[in-house]
């Protein structure tokens, strides 16, 4: 949504409005269940027979804000991923493939529903694309995170992609080039120091447990979690072995516990803590990950994520005006 034109062509929403809109819109998107004593068997119910949640303020909210734009009306290049369960793979929405087939021209709330539906929690989106030959290209999609929950490498592939086609935006660098290339990587957050789970406790699970466990749903807390981190963990190599270590950065806070950890607890407390958390991780330590261990780790001397942020946005400016000046095809801003 932030790519996404205004009247004038301009960014429709720009950062500082993005908690905003999740404070105003997310205790709606996710309304909060009545406690009571049969509460929990009434959520675990719920989580067997249907998503937790209809989605349909959510599409709503979209759509208004959307309207009819789509992903070639973007402001800048874009990659979304989703993933078709009809076909049983991931499905990728990119910017570029618009200049090359009307089918992948998607509105932009239909992809933005699409890669918001996390199972369990909201339901799959149906859509389908026509181009002006009457060709019909048909979407049956869940939550991206399925299959890219980091989706950095599916942008850094996506890019590389465009190079081998020799696409003039990217020239002269190659696909390898890891010294050209600029990766901001932003989680969401994750509580995995809480180890809240372990192997005895998963061991006595059946299905029941594994999709709802004390308010959570492990499984895919599990998948997504995994995805994040092993995009994370071959980025970091990649980086590190073409000695282009500073070129790729990954912020994300990995100490998040109780409803903090929660993908659905939208609380008015709840949220403003995640306001709080997310100021705070501005003044954290630049970390990476120790290819070693495994383990997320600060850079000695690597400063803090502000000044890698703002150090990364003066290069991305930069860069930006040199291929504006290069290349007809770059998107303007």
């Amino acid at each position: 949504m932030l790519t996404a034109p205004d009247e004038n062509d301009r960014p429709l929403y720009a950062a500082k409005d993005i908690t905003p809109f999740y404070l105003e819109h997310c205790p709606k998107m996710f309304p909060q269940k009545k406690c009571g004593l049969f509460a929990p068997i009434g959520n675990m119910v719920q989580a067997i027979i249907g998503p937790k949640y209809d989605g349909k303020y959510l599409h709503e909210v979209v759509k208004e804000k959307l309207k009819d734009t789509r992903l070639s009306n973007t402001i800048t290049n874009v990659v979304i991923p989703t993933f078709d369960i009809k076909k049983l793979q991931p499905t990728i929405f990119s910017t570029y493939e618009t200049k090359r087939s009307a089918c992948y021209d998607a509105k932009l709330s239909d992809i933005c529903v699409s890669t918001s539906a996390a199972p369990t929690y909201l339901p799959a989106h149906y859509f389908k694309v026509e181009d002006t030959k009457g060709n019909v290209k048909e979407h049956h999609l869940i939550d991206g995170g399925v299959a890219a929950n980091n989706p950095a490498l599916i942008a850094v592939s996506e890019v590389s992609k465009e190079i081998l086609k020799d696409n003039p935006d990217f020239f002269p660098i190659k696909p390898m080039d890891y010294r050209r290339f600029l990766v901001i990587s932003i989680g969401t957050g994750s509580a995995k120091w809480e180890h809240k789970y372990n192997a005895s406790m998963a061991a006595k699970w059946g299905i029941v447990n594994w999709l709802f466990h004390k308010g959570s749903t492990p499984v895919i807390e599990v998948f997504f979690q995994s995805s994040a981190d092993l995009v994370d963990y071959h980025n970091s190599v990649v980086f590190q072995a073409l000695h282009s270590d500073n070129n790729y950065l990954r912020i994300q806070e990995d100490e998040l516990s109780g409803t903090e950890g929660s993908v659905d607890i939208a609380t008015k407390e709840n949220l403003e803590r995640l306001v709080e958390i997310g100021q705070n991780l501005l003044n954290k330590p630049l970390s990476r990950v120790n290819l070693e261990t495994g383990l997320t780790e600060p850079i000695p001397r690597g400063g803090t994520n502000e000044e890698a942020l703002i150090r990364f946005a003066r290069l991305l400016v930069n860069e930006r005006r040199v291929r504006e000046s290069r290349s007809p095809l770059t998107k303007k801003v």
